[in-house]
């Protein structure tokens, strides 16, 4: 029997904890108003952020790429009662977007959004800071972002990083791929030979990469 890949996710969503209120209803604006509403993490994906939240218990957490804040609320859902995170979005342009939604969210106090370059932001964070790296941003400097968070990831830290399957593009034979598929190829493949830490690809949405630093 052939199910179809489509019936299988809505399967899954219709046995895990539904999306809340407040994210269908930024989801539906971003949809409405923006121009890659795609980019948003999303019901399934927004879930399993909160739930690894819940699981490593951290207590600060860096998210490089807000887009609409999305998936702030979702990891920051997953804080403990001490816990913040600390987002960080280059665009200007959606700060009134994502303020609008994070002023509505239960987790407002929790979270501080930082507007402006991440490679310039980053450096001002000390050492060991943080316990759980969220990086989905310009793809074409993923292995910057990583360079630059790793000193602030304490010992057995988490790293988690968005899109590492493109789409599929990551294993398209084409000399001639676009900047942002080569920043992930560059990014997959240095990671796969770094033994600072142990890290699993995960086969959902567009590939979801966890990283343990050692």
């Amino acid at each position: 029997m052939d199910v179809s890949e489509e019936y299988i996710k809505e399967y899954i969503l219709s046995h895990s904890d539904p999306e809340p209120d407040l994210l269908k209803k930024l989801r539906r604006d971003a949809h409405l108003h923006l121009l890659r509403p795609r980019m948003i993490a999303g019901h399934l994906q927004g879930r399993l952020l909160k739930m690894f939240a819940r699981m490593i218990c951290p207590t600060r957490i860096l998210e490089i790429g807000t887009y609409t804040g999305y998936s702030a609320i979702c990891l920051a859902e997953g804080l403990p009662e001490e816990g913040h995170l600390y987002t960080i979005e280059i665009d200007d342009e959606m700060e009134d977007f994502i303020r609008k939604y994070l002023d509505q969210s239960e987790q407002k106090e929790k979270i501080s959004l930082h507007i402006g370059d991440a490679l310039d932001i980053i450096p001002t964070f000390k050492d060991n800071f943080f316990d759980l790296v969220f990086i989905d941003a310009d793809k074409r400097k993923y292995w910057e972002y990583f360079e630059t968070v790793f000193p602030k990831v304490r010992p057995g830290g988490f790293i988690f990083v968005d899109n590492t399957l493109w789409n599929g593009k990551v294993l398209a034979e084409n000399q001639n791929r676009d900047p942002q598929t080569k920043g992930i190829l560059e990014f997959n493949d240095k990671l796969a030979n770094d033994d600072r830490v142990e890290k699993v690809m995960l086969p959902i949405r567009d590939g979801l990469t966890l990283i343990r630093k050692k």
